[in-house]
């Protein structure tokens, strides 16, 4: 009888001790089973650790991380804006920025990670990541307008190679009229301005690459900041 009293008792103590650990423990744990990649429990250590200590910000960047290591990006997102309202040191709510820059990077969201690696810079100016995938958005996204832009002319030019070609006579005329006119515009604003136009794209060109090619020379590439 008393020795199964004393199971008891410890039982109790075991429990008692579990839902007394503070959050900051709890995170400790979650830390160790991350590390380890055993993100599933490490997520359920951390969702713990917010239940304890929901204004935890260290708490909230840990869970975002680890739900980011899973792919679970858009949950990820949500874990990123609390802990950048409830963060007050400078270097780890640059450190939420960056990882919540690298989820809007890989979707090619640009201009949204732009706006996320600014805001880890203003944070913490010394963010190397932050600054060298800043460059490169910016470099990616004048990219995709251009590819953009270049798709729209030329779905302009299908549509109209299927507008129908059976109008009156006398339009046809205005329209031979006018393209006999386009090409001497055309021709003239091409020697006018091709110089010019020509110039000025390689000049900023050579801008872009120059700045490019200054930060990719610092050692840093798209990692993600470590938990805390």
């Amino acid at each position: 009888m008393v020795k199964r009293l004393y199971i008891i008792i410890c039982m109790l103590l075991v429990f008692v001790g579990s839902n007394a650990q503070t959050a900051n423990q709890l995170i400790r744990e979650g830390n160790k089973l991350f590390s380890s990649k055993n993100y599933a429990q490490a997520e359920i250590l951390y969702h713990k650790a917010i239940d304890k200590d929901g204004s935890n910000a260290i708490a909230n960047y840990n869970l975002g991380r680890c739900l980011q290591a899973q792919k679970k990006n858009e949950e990820a997102k949500k874990l990123y804006d609390n802990t950048a309202k409830l963060e007050k040191d400078p270097v780890r709510l640059s450190s939420s920025y960056n990882n919540l820059g690298t989820i809007f990077q890989d979707e090619q969201n640009y201009e949204k990670a732009i706006e996320a690696y600014k805001s880890a810079l203003r944070s913490n100016p010394n963010h190397k990541n932050a600054r060298y995938n800043l460059e490169l958005c910016k470099r990616k996204l004048k990219q995709q307008q251009n590819q953009q832009s270049s798709d729209k002319n030329k779905s302009d030019k299908e549509k109209k190679k299927k507008q129908p070609q059976n109008q009156n006579q006398n339009k046809n005329n205005q329209k031979n009229n006018q393209k006999n006119k386009q090409p001497k515009d055309n021709q003239g604003m091409s020697k006018d301005n091709a110089e010019q136009l020509l110039n000025a794209v390689k000049q900023q060109e050579k801008e872009t690459q120059e700045r490019l090619s200054k930060v990719m020379r610092q050692p840093s590439d798209k990692k993600l900041d470590k938990n805390w």
